[in-house]
């Protein structure tokens, strides 16, 4: 085992000389009078004078906008703070304003899949491709403020398709296709799409999925949408998903002349106007359609990806991603620092685990993200990369996704590059991006979050809202930052919004993480400490699994969980309480796991399906999941709950015990 905290790397001068921290702050002192050398004095700076912190990111980066400022951030509260009032700008033309710098023949994007071999799309390609759809988008009705959704995956046509939408200021949102159709109609049905692009289908894992039944049953269930725009992805697909509303190809979408940069012009919005939803599910109700701007993303993905990623001109980001998930979105950091960006659909282990980074040597990688879980398993598999493969031009590999253990830093070491910089970082699809971050300037230590992200007042509170230091506690964010959500869509009082993040500590954002903050600023998560289903970095609500499960007359009731194990992987148990003369047997199992996979998401089917003799409920009748998966990760009973509260207080135990045995075959 590998100590937590071990010193595994620190940056060779030349590499911290020419980090883009190391630039920033030269310019902080030849334009402030500020003279800051070490992260920790620029992050201090940065949470305690935020409106110069803001400001200085705006002109470091040439925010390009027109209008002038009133206020970099306004004096209201969160959730109402609202940053560069009277300013409007355009996040997709801060991403294609690139195309002009440098040569256009230039690569922008590489591509693949498990249908398509690795592409190449330059600068010039995906330029003319965006303004020619942005300009089709316009004839067919779509304007600023209208939705536009896909279930498309992580292609290129993707990409072009959410630039043309934001191009235009209209509200994109997406969700991979291998959700199920009611996953997809519980989020999009919220925001009332005008226009859907989609796939005919999907191969993962060597195997085809065609998606038109569930396409069909999607678009029927929105009855905003007036069009269809279908790309004919998967080959020889059996028939054509029909609509009752008009449909278009790919290709018609795309027709038109090339429109040159000049000739374009790009809908700037203010600074409340919404650019993209994510969704990101909780424990009860509808998965929360979150709202960011375009003002808020596009400061906060220049300060990540040029501070935390350290991404210049020429490098290549790859990240492991479906469009479901928020780093889908920040893959956009490449483009957005002059960079490449690598997209990939497909199984991260198919045909074997060797697979991404294979793709990460042959598409010249300089950071490449992962999640802990799949370095786990190649470990597991004893699997060598670097016998392999020679990464040349590989400079970082970030954790994200869940907690990465010790292990997992020293591995990489030692068996992928003993000369990178090792980064776990941790954020959010409320952000869509980082909030505990990293920095090359700053010793990489085994299993260890370098320091929080600039410009974010986050720390470890106590329950009685106190800051902790060496001590676990709820990490907090004490200050906005400015992509926090403009709102959830259809929440017109903002009261979900309240609800889901300031109801424990007023006017502090709770994010529902466990963390402890080391006295150095450095810090660890130890997972989340709300109950929501966390599989590979993404992330579902519990309730979406019950409404599944609730449709099987044999199941009484149920409760899931997620927690992350010591070692970096996942165990995710379904506890199923049986109705009257019901039992669980294998083809019972085989098809609760069906449904789930077919109708919810293949990363979110259970590890194991247990009979239980009941559901724990509070006396409200709230399935009392977090203490389930407090239980799991070894609390004992007394620390998770009052007995008093629940219906029928001896049923805990059972949990109790179960959970001991779990952690005996753990160990």
């Amino acid at each position: 085992m590998t100590k937590e905290g071990k010193f595994l790397w620190r940056a060779p001068r030349d590499v911290a000389k020419r980090a883009n921290i190391t630039k920033y702050s030269a310019w902080l002192k030849s334009h402030h009078n500020l003279d800051m050398t070490e992260y920790q004095d620029i992050w201090d700076w940065s949470v305690q004078d935020t409106r110069v912190f803001w400001q200085s990111i705006w002109d470091y980066f040439d925010i390009q906008a027109s209008g002038e400022i009133e206020a970099v951030r306004t004096d209201d509260p969160m959730p109402e703070t609202r940053w560069f009032t009277g300013t409007r700008l355009n996040y997709a033309e801060h991403v294609l304003r690139n195309e002009t710098k440098g040569d256009p023949a230039r690569t922008v994007l590489k591509h693949s899949s498990e249908i398509r071999e690795l592409s190449e799309m330059s600068w010039v390609e995906l330029g003319n491709q965006v303004r020619r759809l942005a300009t089709n988008l316009r004839q067919m009705g779509i304007g600023s403020g209208d939705r536009v959704v896909a279930y498309m995956p992580n292609i290129a046509e993707t990409v072009v398709a959410m630039l043309a939408t934001t191009a235009v200021g209209a509200v994109w949102s997406s969700a991979a296709p291998e959700f199920g159709a009611q996953t997809v109609i519980d989020r999009f049905s919220q925001i009332a799409p005008k226009l859907v692009f989609a796939v005919n289908g999907y191969r993962y894992g060597g195997k085809d999925f065609d998606r038109s039944e569930q396409l069909e049953n999607i678009v029927a269930a929105l009855p905003s949408v007036e069009n269809v725009v279908m790309l004919d992805y998967l080959p020889d697909t059996k028939s054509a998903p029909e609509f009752d509303c008009p449909t278009s190809t790919w290709s018609e979408v795309m027709a038109g002349a090339d429109i040159a940069p000049a000739g374009f012009e790009f809908e700037r919005v203010p600074s409340d106007h919404p650019l993209w939803i994510l969704f990101s599910s909780g424990t009860t109700g509808l998965p929360k359609p979150i709202v960011h701007g375009h003002h808020g993303i596009i400061l906060e993905h220049y300060k990540s990806a040029a501070f935390h990623f350290d991404l210049k001109a020429g490098d290549c980001l790859f990240f492991y991603s479906t469009t479901g998930w928020m780093m889908w979105n920040t893959l956009m950091w490449g483009p957005l620092m002059n960079a490449q960006a690598v997209l990939y659909d497909g199984h991260p282990t198919y045909p074997d685990a060797t697979f991404l980074f294979e793709l990460a040597d042959k598409t010249g990688a300089t950071v490449f993200g992962t999640n802990p879980t799949f370095t786990q398993i190649v470990r597991q598999q004893g699997y060598v990369p670097e016998d392999h493969f020679a990464f040349e031009r590989l400079q970082s590999v970030v954790l994200v996704g869940s907690p990465a253990s010790p292990e997992v830093f020293d591995w990489i070491y030692q068996n992928v590059k003993d000369n990178v910089w090792v980064t776990s970082q941790s954020g959010g699809t409320e952000f869509c991006s980082g909030i505990l971050a990293g920095t090359p300037t700053l010793p990489v230590q085994a299993g260890i979050i370098q320091a929080p992200a600039l410009g974010v007042d986050v720390r470890a509170f106590d329950a009685n809202g106190n800051i902790v230091i060496d001590e676990i506690g709820e990490l907090v964010l004490r200050q906005a930052i400015p992509s926090m959500p403009l709102f959830f869509w259809g929440d017109k009082d903002k009261s979900r919004y309240r609800s889901a993040y300031f109801e424990d500590y007023p006017d502090v954002w709770k994010h529902g993480d466990r963390v402890k903050f080391n006295a150095d600023g450095s810090c660890f998560i130890y997972g989340r400490s709300d109950a929501a289903l966390n599989r590979f970095g993404v992330r579902i609500g519990t309730s979406e699994i019950y409404r599944t499960l609730e449709t099987f007359p044999e199941i009484a009731d149920s409760l899931i969980v997620c927690i992350e194990e010591k070692y970096g992987g996942f165990y995710m148990p379904l506890f199923v309480e049986m109705a009257a003369g019901k039992v669980l047997d294998k083809e019972l199992i085989v098809e609760i796991q069906t449904r789930l996979c077919q109708e919810r998401s293949p990363r979110h089917v259970p590890d194991e399906i247990i009979a239980t003799p009941a559901v724990p409920n509070t006396l409200t009748g709230k399935k009392m999941e977090i203490p389930v998966r407090k239980l799991l990760m070894g609390a004992s009973v007394a620390d998770v709950v009052s007995k008093g509260t629940m219906k029928d207080p001896n049923i805990i135990e059972w949990y109790a015990r179960f959970a001991r045995k779990h952690e005996q075959v753990v160990i």
